[in-house]
């Protein structure tokens, strides 16, 4: 008989100091991930773009599973996800999983970083009331962002925890087949794996996590190598190091045979991960720095010199609207350069009531509340305008269709900006292109994003330059007001440990 399996998620990554929190309207939209899918819309939907739940459905049919589809939902990152959004979507899906049964096994799709407002472990808490349904006997596998913060409750909860192993995330749906796979082999043995858990000691900021660069790129290596013979699973989550709980940071998570096996893997990759600390970091630019440099290279180069304004990443809980970028381009008198994404839709709503061609005075972006970031107003040139819907072709979306909203392209000087009505991160360059600019022939891109446009840009690009505008994320976990940290964590590689009693004595005096 095929084995009957639920297939479920339900992913967000929360940034505890962001502006703006998740609404249930947010995971309706979807924002950069399909939007909220029930039923055969779940397989339909997410079967051949790159999302975790895209491998798992493939590999559901080659194998033969009797699939029960439930209720998928993602909605980019943000502060806390609301109580009501939380509530009302795990809620579904354990009544789909519950009125499902009985079943062999369930696949749920999560991304590992998500905080309610009620609910700091947002994925372990689903896990374990997804437990209490489904009994001790029926394997539970996920698969995870690697920025996911593994909860010893996530671990007890699942049977099996798979990340992501590339940052850009190239390899979503690829998670999600080998996450699949998984849960064939503990259907079939009947018994759970031996597991392993290791918490390391310091936050990592997210800048320098590209795997495709040192020394992330040898760690993932390294993680991918040691899953042999008995080591059934192996997985290193960097963490996402904006979540102010005692959950936040990187963990390696093993499955195998034996305990044996298992813990000797485990302490294989934390040594190397250890080892690491030192080379995690890197080199940024303040905005009039980064903007003056780019425009050195830009005087000889070929191809366009990409600044990231990783401190603005709505993938990251940015709201993808400050200004300090922006400002630097026209402080500075850059050609050919363009920025994206400007989330203003305000600022859309007037281009589209103005007409291509027209010259609008506005205040462009910069009101979400950001220190030292404010709107910037000038005159625009409306150049072209957009409905906002594209097909992201590029390696990090995979295919996936976007809707932008009302969009449109607004130049000052020789600085073109694309300009939105709905919140995704700049990782894909159908993100230009749909406005009328094509990337390959400016001097100078600025991206709202930190990593996953180096999946799109990379081949592109001169040289990658790192700019530190203000915004809602830091480009080193150690500025942010963190009160809830595990005591002895480093905020920073290398860095000061959090220290609870310290954080009391400020807030006393």
């Amino acid at each position: 008989m095929p084995h009957r399996v639920a297939v479920a998620g339900f992913l967000h990554e929360t940034n505890t100091f962001a502006p703006t929190k998740a609404q249930l309207a947010d995971f309706v939209q979807g924002g950069g991930y399909m939007p909220i899918s029930r039923g055969a819309e779940v397989l339909s939907r997410g079967k051949g773009i790159n999302l975790g739940i895209g491998g798992a459905v493939i590999h559901g049919e080659s194998a033969g599973w009797e699939m029960v589809p439930i209720l998928w939902a993602g909605a980019i990152p943000s502060a806390h996800v609301s109580q009501n959004a939380y509530e009302s979507i795990t809620d579904e899906i354990l009544e789909g999983i519950k009125a499902a049964l009985p079943l062999d096994g369930v696949f749920i799709d999560l991304h590992g970083a998500m905080v309610a407002e009620h609910e700091d472990d947002g994925e372990g808490a689903l896990l374990m009331r997804l437990r209490d349904i489904v009994g001790p006997d029926v394997p539970i596998a996920a698969a995870l962002d690697l920025h996911g913060n593994i909860t010893q409750t996530m671990v007890d909860a699942a049977d099996v925890l798979v990340g992501f192993r590339t940052y850009p995330h190239v390899d979503m749906a690829e998670t999600g087949r080998r996450a699949a796979v998984q849960l064939d082999h503990l259907m079939a043995r009947g018994i759970p794996f031996a597991k392993a858990f290791r918490r390391l000691p310091f936050l990592v900021p997210i800048a320098w996590q590209s795997t495709r660069e040192f020394p992330a790129k040898d760690l993932y290596d390294l993680v991918a190598a040691t899953e042999t013979g008995a080591v059934s699973s192996t997985s290193f989550f960097f963490g996402f190091p904006a979540a102010d709980f005692p959950g936040c940071g990187p963990t390696v998570i093993c499955y195998g045979e034996t305990q044996a096996d298992t813990d000797a893997a485990a302490d294989r990759i934390e040594a190397a991960v250890l080892a690491a600390e030192p080379d995690l970091a890197g080199k940024t630019f303040d905005p009039d720095a980064g903007v003056v440099e780019a425009m050195r290279i830009a005087g000889t180069a070929t191809r366009p010199v990409v600044i990231a304004d990783t401190q603005d990443n709505p993938g990251a809980g940015g709201d993808s609207n400050t200004t300090g970028m922006l400002r630097a381009l026209v402080r500075n008198n850059a050609q050919a350069a363009a920025l994206g994404n400007m989330v203003d839709p305000k600022a859309a709503e007037a281009a589209h009531a103005a007409g291509q061609g027209a010259e609008i005075d506005i205040a462009l972006g910069g009101f979400s509340n950001i220190a030292l970031d404010s709107p910037f107003e000038g005159r625009f040139t409306v150049e072209t305008l957009s409905d906002g819907k594209l097909i992201a072709s590029g390696p990090f979306y995979g295919g996936a269709p976007l809707d932008l909203g009302p969009s449109a392209c607004l130049r000052i000087g020789d600085v073109r900006i694309v300009v939105t009505s709905n919140k995704a991160q700049m990782a894909d360059q159908e993100m230009y292109r749909f406005v009328g600019i094509e990337p390959t022939k400016q001097k100078i891109l600025v991206n709202k994003s930190s990593v996953h446009f180096r999946a799109d840009f990379d081949p592109i690009a001169e040289v990658i330059l790192t700019c530190t505008a203000p915004g809602p994320m830091p480009v080193s976990p150690a500025s942010l007001p963190f009160r809830n940290l595990a005591p002895g964590m480093r905020m920073e590689p290398m860095g000061r440990v959090f220290d609870p009693e310290e954080v009391r004595e400020i807030e006393l005096s």
